[in-house]
Formats: C-alpha cells, sequence, structure tokens
C-alpha cells in the first residue's frame, strides 16, 4: 500500500498556490528552491497527476491544486489549533490562546485587557488576529472571538457584553478652523471620514434621511484604524466608539443628539473548548472587562461646546 504524502509536501504546495512561484514559496517556508519543487514533484507523483503547468507567465495551477486549497486551508487550521493545545502545560495555565477581534477592538481596547490576564498567567501566550471579517471557530481559525455581530452557528458558546455605542468626532482645533455644525445641513459641509468598498455592517445607514454612501467622504478607508487616525490627526469629521474618543480630550462629539449608532459586542468559542481551563479563563476575563468597557461607550465624550 503507498503511504499517503506528508504535510510537508502539501504545506508546499499551498506556500506556492498562496505566493504564486516557487522563489517565493521557497522564501516563505525558509527553504530553497531545489527543496520545494522536489515537494512539488513528490506530491505530484504521489497524487498520480500534475499539480502545475508551466507557462511564460508563471506556474498555473491544476483543478486538481485549486480543488485541494481549501482542503489543506482546513487541515493548516486544524495543525495551528493541534499545536495551540499540545503547547499547554497540564494542570497550569498555560500555552497559546488565538483570538480574533476587528481592528479597533484588537488594537484599542484588548491590549490593555491582555496585559492584565498576562500578568495574572504569564504562562500564557495570546495570539491576536486581527480582521474585520468573521474567522470560523467551528474550524478553529480562532480559539476566542469578540464580534460585533450575533454569531449564528451552533456549537459555539457565545456571551453578549452589550451594545457598543459609536458617534461623530472631530478634533477640537479642526471645528475651531471649520466650525462646529449644529445641523446635518452644516455637517456636511464639512469633509468626513469613512468607509471605501466595505460598508459596515450597521444596516441601512442614514444621515438626515439620506443614505449614507462612499460619496459623502472625503477620506475613504476599509481600515477603521486609518479612519481613526484621520479623525485624532484632525482631517475631518467621523465616526468613533465613545469609549475610544473619552480617553483623547481634543476629540469633541459632533451632533451627538442627532447621530448615534451601536454595535452589539459577544465573545464566543467553542463549546468544546469549555473543558479548556486557560481558554475559559481568558473567556471570563475578556467578558468582564469588555463589559466594562462596553460600559464607558454609553454616552458620547464630554459635551459638545455651546451645547448642553
Amino acid at each position: 500500500m503507498t503511504s499517503a504524502p506528508d504535510w510537508d509536501l502539501y504545506q508546499s504546495l499551498q506556500a506556492v498556490l498562496r505566493t504564486g512561484s516557487l522563489s517565493a514559496a521557497a522564501r516563505s517556508l525558509s527553504l530553497t528552491q531545489p527543496t520545494l519543487g522536489r515537494h512539488i514533484e513528490a506530491l505530484e507523483q504521489a497524487l498520480g497527476q500534475p499539480l502545475f503547468t508551466r507557462s511564460p507567465q508563471g506556474l498555473r495551477p491544476t483543478d486538481l491544486a485549486l480543488r485541494l486549497a481549501p482542503l489543506m486551508e482546513s487541515m493548516a487550521q486544524t495543525a495551528e489549533a493541534v499545536r495551540r493545545e499540545a503547547s499547554a502545560e497540564a494542570d497550569q495555565v498555560a500555552g497559546a490562546i488565538r483570538i480574533t477581534a476587528s481592528e479597533v477592538i484588537g488594537a484599542e481596547v484588548l491590549p490593555a485587557i491582555l496585559a492584565r490576564f498576562h500578568a495574572l498567567y504569564p504562562k500564557t501566550v495570546i495570539e491576536l488576529s486581527l480582521s474585520n471579517r468573521t474567522e470560523d471557530l467551528l474550524r478553529r481559525d480562532a480559539d476566542i472571538a469578540v464580534r460585533m455581530l450575533r454569531p449564528t452557528q451552533a456549537a459555539l458558546i457565545a456571551q453578549r457584553i452589550g451594545a457598543v455605542k459609536l458617534g461623530f468626532y472631530a478634533r477640537r482645533d479642526y471645528l475651531a478652523a471649520h466650525g462646529t455644525p449644529r445641523t446635518i445641513d452644516e455637517l456636511m459641509g464639512l469633509s468626513l471620514i469613512g468607509f471605501d468598498r466595505v460598508q459596515p455592517a450597521l444596516g441601512d445607514l442614514t444621515l438626515g434621511g439620506a443614505a449614507i454612501t462612499r460619496a459623502l467622504f472625503a477620506l475613504r478607508s476599509d481600515s477603521d484604524l486609518a479612519c481613526l487616525a484621520a479623525v485624532r490627526a484632525g482631517f475631518g469629521v467621523g465616526g468613533l466608539q465613545h469609549g475610544i474618543a473619552r480617553r483623547d480630550p481634543d476629540l469633541i462629539p459632533v451632533l451627538s443628539t442627532e447621530i448615534s449608532f451601536s454595535y452589539d459586542t459577544w465573545v464566543v468559542m467553542h463549546e468544546d473548548l469549555k473543558s479548556s481551563r486557560r481558554i475559559r479563563l481568558l473567556f471570563d476575563h475578556l467578558a468582564e472587562h469588555l463589559a466594562v468597557y462596553v460600559a464607558s461607550s454609553a454616552s458620547p465624550a464630554g459635551c459638545e461646546p455651546g451645547g448642553s
């Protein structure tokens, strides 16, 4: 009986599909190009079919290689989950824990919360993945997720933390130079900051009854961190979480009684992980401290100049 190909060969195939060339794939895996080429040849021989065709434009994956791609991604995620579990020490709060969160929550809110957890359990290793797309916990892309929408998959443990409130903000000096708007029409005359190609999952966004589209924005980015940085830099007016805005006394709420948005916040993990002590401890720690943050986001930071 022919033995199954080693996982190393599939990793090499995955790297070539991801990078588009043998040389780039070899660099990503810290291999020589001839070694990686031998991996591909060995895998083709084991499967009995070619995985690439050569063309003047480079390597072209065959249909077989393209069909294998999602399966290898699943294998890679499983291997990562196995690695994290194997990193744990018996009867100790130790080992790797992978968390996924949105850009803003992951960069602006979680670091302080995770620092407290790591101080309590210094043998843990935190892997923090920032993405505004929803990672699949059923495939073990991550152990714990902080999500801004209600989980719908079965086999997940989800705890609702509350609603994070957002509003429009601008730097104090920007408003001093351009005027603090008192109406939606006045607001539309300022430089607005918002999304580019991906509309936030806030339902049907409207501003004064008009749909909010990318055409309104003087600065467009699908990176929430870039939009936050632009508001902090004084580019114009943009949407911020109240809890983040209140940290900077130079950020002033704009039309806070007329404009308000909110995201539901959830902490989620796979139900199979509830017996893992380190993951359960971090799940509870996140839920506790995120609740404090959500409470700080309940109302706008400070008050508008000249407002009530």
